[in-house]
């Protein structure tokens, strides 16, 4: 595994680099398949927060997805064993997911999940606009009174997956869901944490 240290307003000391070398290879209990892993260090001149003046970034790139972790704390010592915590516990939770047999496991369906689902109740005059109601545009909605607001918007490029590979970037990246493209059905797919190592699955038919 290559160890590739690099800095911004600061200097960093030979002394450092073997330390972030002998930190770093207990990643490799985690995911033997890391080939490269790059270390950014950057200080924060004039910080207002001094117990984060200085962060740490890794990137480990593998023969799998790209794994990314940040941390900042008063020193490079603390930020590195932050941002080194983030990193094994992001690839403990991937290594987990590849030991549970996925065919004991069977995600929700869209139809037994939907069939929980209760409409809410809403009043006739609940629905009624009033002339006092203010109405504007957030740019591609229409919003009526105080909301919804939309506060962000992004774009991703998407390639194709299945629902494994789909199960297993959910995990490196740390959320709850993750949104891909099936593979197989062609579909704009939600996949989410449930409980323990159960999981769900939402697809929209398009037809």
């Amino acid at each position: 595994m290559d160890v590739v240290v690099s800095s911004r307003q600061c200097e960093i000391s030979e002394r450092f680099r073997e330390h972030v070398e002998d930190k770093l290879a207990r990643l490799e209990k985690h995911d033997h398949r890391i080939i490269r892993v790059e270390v950014l260090l950057e200080r924060e001149k004039n910080s207002r927060q001094p117990e984060r003046q200085v962060r740490v970034e890794l990137t480990a790139r593998s023969k799998g997805p790209i794994l990314r972790a940040e941390a900042a704390a008063e020193d490079k010592m603390a930020a590195l064993d932050l941002a080194l915590d983030k990193m094994s516990a992001q690839m403990r939770r991937a290594a987990d997911r590849r030991k549970v047999h996925h065919g004991a496991h069977a995600p929700e369906s869209v139809h037994q999940a939907m069939g929980r689902v209760r409409a809410p109740e809403v009043a006739d005059d609940a629905v009624a606009e009033s002339d006092d109601v203010s109405v504007h545009k957030v740019g591609p909605v229409t919003v009526t009174g105080d909301g919804p607001l939309v506060v962000r918007e992004k774009t991703h490029a998407a390639t194709a997956i299945n629902l494994e590979q789909a199960l297993y970037e959910m995990e490196l990246v740390g959320h709850d869901f993750y949104l891909f493209v099936d593979k197989e059905s062609e579909r704009p797919s939600v996949v989410y944490r449930r409980r323990g190592y159960d999981y769900g699955v939402i697809s929209l038919d398009l037809t």
